[in-house]
């Protein structure tokens, strides 16, 4: 198997849109190589713990009103051809996502990575949750099988906090500046949400190298 990082964001809409294209690719192709693992990057590492009100969030990031709906309408457009409708307009708040990753973190523990990384994509673009909530963490690790009890204690806790925060850290001061960010075999990075396409032709290059045992 080939290792493919991904480091992302569960409140990006380009990974979540990134995600839905390489999905159709690896549906395409169910003998894949890859063996996938998530890893966090926060677009907003300086956001509030209680996160802020997404409109003022939005107009402040994009410089007013009229250019954040320019921008989230190209997005939404991107989204929807990805198979993918998100109601923007029923997303209330933009969280802190460290809380977020610590609980991908803690599927990755369990195997339970993507689906964990699926179901907060979900919960905050389809279901307009508000994913800085423990009770809403809560209720994507139970719906990924994991303990929603022993879940809830370790987010009331500081637990791997700051292993987050490094990890993000680390992959800052190795160059990534935005995501998502795909890392094939440790090797090639692929940057932004790329085409099922390019993916198809990954997949293929890479079976050819195996096949041949390159």
């Amino acid at each position: 198997m080939i290792k493919l990082d991904i480091l992302s964001d569960p409140i990006c809409p380009w990974c979540h849109i990134g995600k839905a294209r390489l999905d159709q690719a690896l549906a395409r192709h169910r003998d894949h190589p890859f063996t996938i693992e998530w890893h966090p990057f926060q677009l907003n590492p300086d956001m509030p713990a209680g996160g802020m009100d997404r409109r003022a969030y939005l107009e402040a990031k994009f410089g007013g009103k009229t250019q954040a709906a320019k921008i989230y309408a190209q997005i939404a457009e991107a989204a929807e051809e990805a198979g993918l409708l998100i109601d923007f307009g029923a997303i209330p708040r933009t969280p802190n996502t460290l809380n977020a990753h610590r609980l991908i973190h803690w599927a990755g523990i369990e195997g339970r990575q993507t689906p964990v990384v699926s179901f907060l994509f979900d919960a905050y673009f389809q279901k307009g949750q508000d994913i800085g909530e423990t009770e809403i963490l809560v209720q994507v690790a139970e719906r990924a099988e994991m303990d929603g009890d022993a879940t809830r204690r370790l987010l009331e806790s500081d637990a791997d906090a700051q292993l987050i925060r490094d990890r993000d850290s680390h992959a800052r001061a190795r160059g990534v500046t935005g995501v998502p960010t795909f890392i094939v075999a440790n090797q090639h990075v692929v940057v932004g949400a790329q085409p099922p396409e390019l993916w198809d032709s990954v997949i293929a290059e890479l079976q050819e190298k195996l096949s041949d045992g390159t």
